[in-house]
This record gives structure tokens, sequence and C-alpha cells, in this order.
């Protein structure tokens, strides 16, 4: 009897020895570091039950192989409460982390950059181009777009908002597009409403188309104001904008990449050498920054820009002095040509 129960208190001993051992090999094994060396976008599909979740982070060297994964999850079943997406991985992370991230359910987000200044038939390339993305624009057609989004084919350029929108696994364009639509009617009736009284606007179309033509002709924040009071003291005065970026917008396909007289001639509904007052329409997405130019431009007297020569642009009132401006720009294009050869 004394030799059987000192049997039984040596197997509970083994047991308990076996148990502890066992234990120490889950927690180390949790605590050991993925085997990926750079970032790693995993996707649990929905439906995935444990032992596919070991499967794919085994056959995909994200994990050891062995027998801990499945006893991990007992131990600590908080982590078995994971969520089916698309995930972020880095090096570093413990398989703890992991099961962590996944049942947190934190998917990762992706950027896509829409830039102010661009068209809309940009940004539907950059959205094609984008990872991750479900595509249900059939295609690029600025018709076909505009009647996935609910709106008109004429409100598609310069109606979007430009930033950086991030986005999950799967989200699709047309979605993304809607962000961007929203944001932009918000801030465009917001700018409308507090807009400076008394500018040559009939409606929010033309600020808006004002704007776009500011953010084409200038890169620089400070020059924004100025280029936005020329524009207007021309319009108030009768005189035609004779800006290059309508000319090229109205051209389409047909622009080569360098204005010709005969294109500065050619009759289109964008061409303000030829058209008075503002074109029909934006001719690009503008920032916010344009808009409040548009809507707030400097008070003066100017009526004429031309290029400087190193990134800005140089104003004038009159035409002797905006003759003379273009003459000093054109001698450092010479000189830069020159010096290029």
């Amino acid at each position: 009897m004394q030799k059987k129960s000192k049997g039984l208190l040596g197997l509970v001993i083994l047991c308990v020895i076996l148990a502890t051992a066992g234990l120490w090999q889950v927690k180390r094994f949790a605590a050991h570091p993925l085997l990926i060396q750079q970032e790693t976008i995993y996707t649990l599909p929905a439906g995935s039950g444990r032992v596919v979740l070991a499967q794919q982070l085994e056959s995909q060297h994200i994990v050891p192989r062995g027998p801990w994964f499945g006893w991990l999850l007992k131990v600590e079943p908080q982590l078995s409460k994971f969520k089916a997406g698309t995930y972020r991985l880095t090096p570093g992370m413990t398989v703890r982390q992991l099961l962590a991230l996944l049942a947190s359910g934190k998917e990762a987000q992706f950027p896509v950059r829409f830039v102010e200044g661009q068209r809309v038939e940009d940004w539907l390339k950059t959205l094609r181009n984008a990872p991750w993305i479900t595509h249900q624009l059939v295609d690029d057609q600025l018709t076909t777009v505009a009647q996935a989004l609910g709106m008109q084919a004429s409100e598609l350029e310069g109606g979007f908002y430009p930033d950086t929108y991030y986005y999950t696994a799967k989200r699709s364009d047309i979605s993304l597009l809607k962000q961007a639509r929203q944001r932009m009617v918000k801030l465009q009736q917001t700018v409308w409403e507090q807009r400076e009284a008394g500018l040559p606007y009939q409606d929010l179309n033309q600020l808006v188309t004002m704007a776009s033509i500011i953010e084409k002709e200038t890169a620089v924040s400070a020059e924004r104001g100025k280029v936005a009071s020329v524009f207007v003291n021309r319009l108030r005065k009768g005189m035609r904008l004779q800006t290059d970026p309508t000319v090229i917008y109205g051209l389409g396909s047909a622009y080569t990449g360098v204005l010709t007289r005969s294109d500065l001639e050619k009759p289109t509904a964008y061409n303000t050498y030829v058209i008075s007052g503002l074109p029909p329409g934006p001719i690009a997405i503008p920032s916010l920054a344009s808009l409040e130019a548009a809507a707030h431009p400097e008070k003066s007297d100017l009526l004429y820009f031309v290029a400087n020569g190193q990134g800005g642009h140089t104003f004038t009132s009159t035409l002797a002095n905006h003759n003379q401006a273009v003459k000093a720009w054109r001698k450092i294009e010479n000189e830069r040509k020159t010096g290029e050869k």
C-alpha cells in the first residue's frame, strides 16, 4: 500500500514537472519573435478557425512550426478571439503580439494621396494603382464615375478634397471618392459663405473655377492672394484672363507639352485668351489655400504677372512694366538654356 502511494506521488510529481515544462515552452513560444524579416501584410479569411490560422501562419513562415500554437490559445483563451481581416505585421513582433493584434481587429491602414492641382483623371489613375482596393468603377469614363457617385459629370473636376486618405483592405474606390467629395462640398460651402463681399463670381462654381486656376498658376503659398487679385481685377475691368493653364485644359489630349501661338488662338470653351470671363468650370482640384485666396484676394491694382525665373512671379500694374518683366524673364531663360548647352 505504501509502495502504491509512493508510486502515485511520483506520478503526480512527474505530471507537475511535465506541465510546468510544457507551460514554460508555451510561454517561450508566445514570446518568440515572428520569423519575418520585413513588414508583412497578412490576411485572415472570414470563417477561419484555430487550425486554419495555425496552418496559414506556419506555411507562410510567419511563426515557427510546432505543437505550441494550439496550446497557447488554450492557455491564454483571450488570444483566440481573432477577427478576419488584413493586418500589418512588423519584424520584432512576438507571437503573442500577433495574436493580440488579430484579436483587436485593428486592420492595416493603407494611404492614398489625392494631390491638389491634379485633374480627376489623375486621381482615377491613382486609385487604379492603389493596393488592396476593391475596384467597383467599371471604367474611368467621367460619365461612368459621375453616375456611380450620384453626380453630374460637370461637377467632378474640382469637386473632391485633396488629402491623404487611409483605408482598410477591400474598401471600394467609390467609397473613397465619396469621402473626398463630402469633405469638399462642406469646405466649398463654408468658403462660399465666408467670402469677401462684392467679388465678381456669379455662383460657387465660379469661385471654385477661380481657385483651380490659382492652383495651376503658382505653387508659392505667399503668391496665391496676389494671383487672385490679378484675375479679379481683370474680371472687374472686362479684361480677358489670358491664363495658359486654361488653354492647356481646353486642348485636352491635343496638348503636346509646349504651348504654341496657334494653341493660344484656338477657340475652346476654356481658352481664356479667346473667351471673356471665367471658363465654364474648374480646370483642376484646388487646395484649401487656393479656395481661400479666391474668396479673399489681396487688394491691389495688379493686372499682370510673369515667371521671375526663380520659382515665383513678378507682379505689375501696367502693360509697360509687364513687358519689362517679360524681357527679364526671357533673358534668364535664354541664359539658362545657353548654360545647359
